[in-house]
């Protein structure tokens, strides 16, 4: 077993905001050279970072708001404002606390949006964006877990195996340390991409990177929310939580993507 406890950061430095911000700058420096590789414009890749960064920033907010905590967030204008802006209003004045609570489903709809807007501004071919960050986001993916593993959020259900950490921060019980399970897996679904990507660099442009790394990372996430604890109180007694009900779609969609690069029936034809 493995006492957990490490400190949130360094300095006014969180750790999970310093993964946040690695995970994001080597998917920047993977989407650089896929670029470069396939001679698209430096201009046109400069302004992606910044659609990328707003559209999971403001995706994943949204989408824990509205998905994990709507009944809060929605139930007066002073917790709508705390759902757009990193402030929490208390007796005593308002509190500067940060974006506390991040979706990987809403980040993940906000991406998509982002990149939208981008291709109609920019003209690049939509698929074409989206299979190459498709191929860099395993990299983000596991650095934010890294994040949440260092912040003792989103737990493991208890464990009685041989191997498990005990979050000190939450209680005393052995548990699954389910984001390092997700990091772990991540990674791997990045190298794997990343070695397809060496050997099939024309199927970029077709959506087959970008329904892979739908497919891989929303599949493993929905079997890994079964030995998870439930992140809201509503999600106690159902079968399914919330997380794998937001998986379902995204896996139909990664598997649908694949199946027509394949085919040759890709957007890519219809660009």
């Amino acid at each position: 077993m493995i006492t957990w406890n490490p400190p949130l950061g360094i300095g006014p430095i969180r750790f999970y905001a310093l993964f946040w911000m690695i995970g994001l700058a080597g998917a920047y420096f993977v989407v650089q050279k896929l670029y470069r590789d396939q001679k698209i414009k430096e201009e046109q890749f400069e302004p992606l970072f910044f659609y990328c960064f707003f559209g999971i920033l403001i995706g994943s907010r949204l989408g824990h708001c509205l998905f994990y905590e709507p009944a809060y967030y929605l139930s007066s204008f002073p917790h709508f404002i705390e759902m757009l802006l990193p402030i929490r209003f208390t007796d005593s004045g308002v509190r500067l606390i940060g974006y506390q609570g991040l979706a990987s489903h809403g980040g993940t709809l906000g991406l998509m949006i982002a990149l939208w807007l981008y291709v109609r501004k920019y003209k690049v071919p939509l698929w074409t964006v989206l299979d190459n960050i498709a191929i860099a986001t395993p990299v983000t993916a596991c650095c934010i877990r890294l994040g949440n593993l260092m912040n003792s959020e989103i737990i493991g259900r208890p464990t009685s195996g041989d191997f498990g950490f005990i979050f000190t921060q939450v209680d005393m019980l052995p548990r699954h340390p389910a984001q390092l399970y997700e990091a772990i897996a991540y990674l791997l679904f990045g190298l794997i991409s990343w070695y397809l990507y060496k050997h099939m660099p024309r199927k970029v442009g077709t959506g087959f990177f970008f329904g892979y790394c739908l497919t891989t990372i929303f599949t493993f996430r929905f079997f890994v929310e079964f030995l998870k604890e439930v992140q809201s109180d509503f999600e106690v007694g159902m079968p399914l939580d919330m997380g794998q009900l937001l998986s379902i779609p995204f896996v139909v969609l990664g598997v649908w993507c694949m199946v027509n690069s394949f085919r040759g029936k890709s957007a890519a034809k219809s660009r």
